[in-house]
């Protein structure tokens, strides 16, 4: 995966747009966050440092919450569900089948930056399990032979 140009002038106008105040700091991580698609570690210091801020505190906002990413994240995210429901249906192994259809592990990105494959506890449509959503889109009834075709039509 190519590393990302983090560029201060870009992070300047994120900080600049909430006034650089320390009390945004969600805010600020969630707009670099959004235009990096994960969190670079030269943002967090600009951030920090910018907003006088210790850095452990930037990085223990940015690890608390499960909607930022230190790490670079796919184009696409895959999330598994492995709630009861879907559990019981066989989510164990579809979540095996996408390890192997991506060559990756869970909670990690493809070489390509494609996609981001992550469990979740549950989403709540258990009727439907078991379940995989990409993107927001569910995909329900899910089975091993259904893994890769699914993938395929993401770009």
């Amino acid at each position: 995966m190519s590393k990302i140009s983090v560029k201060n002038d870009t992070l300047a106008k994120i900080l600049d747009r909430y006034d650089k105040d320390k009390g945004q700091l969600i805010s600020i991580l969630q707009d670099v966050q959004a235009e990096y698609n994960y969190l670079p570690r030269e943002a967090v210091e600009f951030v920090s440092s910018q907003l006088d801020v210790p850095l452990s505190q930037v990085y223990s906002v940015a690890t608390f919450f499960k909607a930022f990413s230190l790490k670079p994240r796919g184009r696409h995210t895959v999330h598994v569900c492995m709630g009861t429901a879907c559990h019981v249906r066989g989510a164990a192994q579809i979540l095996q089948q996408m390890q192997n259809e991506m060559k990756i592990s869970c909670g990690d990105t493809t070489e390509d930056g494609k996609f981001t494959l992550e469990s979740v506890a549950c989403v709540g449509a258990c009727a439907l399990g078991p379940l995989v959503v990409v993107d927001g889109e569910y995909a329900g009834q899910m089975t091993v032979n259904k893994v890769k075709p699914l993938l395929e039509k993401y770009d």
